[in-house]
C-alpha cells in the first residue's frame, strides 16, 4: 500500500458511517472513493456552514427585536454595476417552461422522467424524509435514471416501470444547508446533510452525464444571504477542481425561499456567477420563511395560508422582482409550484384546472421561463399556458418588465383575509396527516386534493404560533389562545381517526404527531425547522 493510500485510508477513517449497510447496492454507494471526497468536503466546508448557521441565528434576533429586512448597504456597488452577467446557461437548460417536482422514491422517479416535463427536479429535501434508507436508496436510484437502466416492478399492480427515450432532464436538490445527516459523524458529529446528498450524487453521476454531454445540476434550496451563496459557489469549485472537470461543470438553480434572500439577489447572482442558471419562486417556503423572519412584528400577521395566495400584493411583487433581477442578469427566472393533484369529480375538476390556469397565466404573463407541477396530469395544461404566452419561443429571457419600483415596503407588505375556525381546523390535519407521514419515512404526501410537502406544515405550525403568540382575535371574535389551539388540535386528532380508520390510526403515529405539533406550535421560541425536533422521532423508526 502507498503512502497515498494510507493517507487516504487515515483520512476517511473520521468519517463514521453508522447507517445500517444490509443492501448490496449500499457499499457501492458508499464505497471508500465516495466516501474520502465526502470526508475531503466535510473537512474543509463543515466549519464555515456552521458559521453560516450561527449568522442566521443573530440576523434572526436582529429581526425579533424589531428590524426589517432590506437591501444591503455594503453591496450596493454590485446591484447598482449592470454590466456583469451570469455565465451562459447550456444549451439543455434554457428550455425548462414546465418542470416537475417529487421525492426519490424509485417508482416516481421513473414516471416523472416520463412525464413530458422538461426538466425532473428529484428532491432529498423537502418531498423526502430523510431516512438513512430513503437518502441511501435515492442516490441508487438516481445513479441508475443517469445510466439509462432504471426499472420497477410493483407488486401490488403487476406493473412494470421502464423509462421512455426522451427522459425529463434530470436535477437533484439536496437537503438545506441546516439538515443533520446523524448516520454519517465525523469526528463523532453529525455531517451536514447537504454535503452527503451533493457529492454522493456528482461522485457518481458526474462522468455518466459527461458521456451523455451533459453537466451536473442541482436545485439548491433554503438560502439566506450572499454569503451562504459563496458556500456552495466554493464547494462547486472545489468539487471541479477535485476531478479536474471544467469549470460551470455544475449548474445551479437557486430557489429564493426565504424573505431575507428576495433582498439579496443580485448578490446571490454574483457569488455563484460562475455556476447559476436560473432562480426559481420557492413560494410556500417563501410564506413560511415571511412569518418566520417577522414573527414579532404583530403589523405583520398574515391570515389563513388558505388565502395567501400569489394575487396578494407582496407574492406578487417578489415574483415580479426575481423576473426583474434573473433577466438583467441573464439567469432563467422560473415560477413556483402547482400542488394540485388530479380528482374524479368532474366539476372539482374543474376548479382545479382553473386555479392552474389563472396561477400559469399570471407566471407567464409576468415573465418567468417556466414553471412547476406535482403530477404528471397537469404537464400539458401549464406547457399549454405557457406556449400560448411564450409565442413559440422555449422561454422569455429578453423579456422586460414593467419599471416601476419594487422596494422594500412593498415585499414586506402584510396582507388581509381570513382568520377563522375551519382554516385553523383545516390547518391542523394537514399538519398532522403530513407530519405523521414524514416521521413514518413518506415526505410527498397526497392530503385533500394538494400534493403536500414540508412547507405545508410549516406554514401552518408558524401561522398557528403566530396567532397565540400575538392572541390573535378571530373572525368570530374568540381570541386565539394556546388553550383553544389545544382543544381544536385533539378535536382534529378524533376526526383524523375517523377518517382513517381504526386500523390505520393504531398502526400510525399520530398522538405522538399531534403532541408534536402541540410543543412546537406553543413554545416560547420559535423552532427554526419542524424537520430538526421531528428528525429525532424519525430515528425512532429505524
Amino acid at each position: 500500500m502507498s503512502l497515498n493510500d494510507v493517507a487516504e485510508k487515515e483520512e476517511t477513517a473520521c468519517l463514521h458511517v453508522i447507517g445500517n449497510m444490509d443492501s448490496p447496492e449500499y457499499p457501492a454507494i458508499l464505497s471508500s472513493e465516495a466516501l474520502s471526497f465526502l470526508n475531503k468536503l466535510v473537512k474543509k466546508f463543515t466549519p464555515r456552514r456552521d458559521a453560516l448557521l450561527q449568522a442566521r441565528e443573530e440576523q434572526q434576533q436582529r429581526y425579533d427585536a424589531g428590524a426589517l429586512p432590506n437591501f444591503r448597504n455594503d453591496t450596493q456597488s454590485i446591484r447598482e454595476n449592470k454590466s456583469w452577467k451570469v455565465a451562459p446557461p447550456p444549451p439543455e437548460l434554457l428550455d425548462r417552461r414546465v418542470e416537475i417536482t417529487g421525492p426519490i422514491d424509485r417508482k416516481m422517479v421513473i414516471n416523472a422522467l416520463n412525464s413530458g416535463a422538461k426538466v425532473f427536479m428529484c428532491c432529498f429535501e423537502d418531498a423526502s424524509s430523510p431516512t438513512w434508507e430513503n437518502m441511501i436508496q435515492g442516490q441508487v436510484n438516481l445513479r441508475d435514471a443517469n445510466a439509462r437502466t432504471i426499472s420497477y416492478h410493483d407488486e401490488n399492480k403487476n406493473k412494470d416501470y421502464q423509462l421512455c427515450e426522451n427522459p425529463a432532464l434530470l436535477i437533484a436538490r439536496p437537503r438545506g444547508l441546516h439538515l443533520p445527516e446523524q448516520s454519517i459523524q465525523y469526528k463523532g458529529q453529525p455531517i451536514p446533510g447537504c454535503l452527503m446528498d451533493f457529492a454522493l450524487y456528482f461522485y457518481h453521476n458526474y462522468l455518466t452525464r459527461a458521456e451523455q454531454g451533459l453537466g451536473v445540476y442541482y436545485y439548491i434550496p433554503k438560502l439566506e444571504s450572499m454569503e451562504e451563496s459563496q458556500w456552495w459557489a466554493d464547494v462547486f469549485s472545489f468539487t471541479e477542481d477535485y476531478f479536474g472537470v471544467q469549470r460551470g461543470t455544475i449548474r445551479a438553480t437557486v430557489l429564493i425561499e426565504t424573505l431575507p434572500a428576495v433582498f439579496q439577489m443580485d448578490e446571490m447572482l454574483y457569488a455563484m456567477k460562475d455556476h447559476i442558471v436560473a432562480m426559481n419562486c420557492g413560494r410556500w417556503d417563501y410564506i413560511f420563511s415571511y412569518i418566520k423572519t417577522l414573527k414579532n412584528h404583530a403589523d405583520r400577521i398574515l391570515p389563513d395560508r388558505h388565502v395567501v395566495g400569489m394575487d396578494k400584493e407582496f407574492l406578487n411583487a417578489y415574483s415580479q422582482l426575481l423576473v426583474r433581477t434573473c433577466h438583467q442578469r441573464g439567469a432563467l427566472a422560473m415560477g413556483g409550484m402547482s400542488a394540485f393533484i388530479p380528482v374524479k369529480d368532474p366539476a372539482e375538476m374543474e376548479r382545479v384546472t382553473n386555479k392552474v390556469i389563472e396561477d400559469k397565466e399570471r407566471e407567464s404573463l409576468n415573465g418567468h421561463d417556466g414553471t412547476w407541477v406535482a403530477h404528471p396530469a397537469l404537464v400539458d395544461l401549464a406547457m399549454s399556458i405557457f406556449d400560448k404566452n411564450l409565442k413559440g419561443k422555449i422561454n422569455q429571457l429578453d423579456f422586460v418588465s414593467p419599471t416601476h419600483t419594487i422596494d422594500g415596503s412593498l415585499l414586506l407588505k402584510p396582507c388581509e383575509g381570513s382568520r377563522d375556525e375551519a382554516g385553523v381546523r383545516k390547518n391542523i390535519r394537514i399538519a398532522l396527516y403530513y407530519i405523521e407521514a414524514w416521521i413514518q419515512g413518506q415526505g410527498c404526501v397526497p392530503i385533500y386534493g394538494l400534493m403536500e410537502d414540508a412547507a405545508t406544515a410549516e406554514i401552518s405550525r408558524a401561522n398557528i404560533w403566530q396567532w397565540i403568540h400575538h392572541s390573535v382575535a378571530l373572525d368570530d371574535g374568540q381570541v386565539f389562545t394556546k388553550e383553544l389551539f389545544h382543544s381544536w388540535l385533539y378535536q382534529e386528532l378524533d376526526t383524523v381517526k375517523q377518517e382513517v380508520g381504526d386500523t390505520r390510526y393504531a398502526e400510525g403515529r399520530f398522538e405522538q404527531t399531534a403532541d408534536l405539533f402541540f410543543k412546537l406550535s406553543t413554545a416560547k421560541e420559535f423552532a427554526s425547522f419542524l424537520t430538526l425536533p421531528s428528525y429525532q422521532l424519525l430515528n425512532q423508526t429505524e
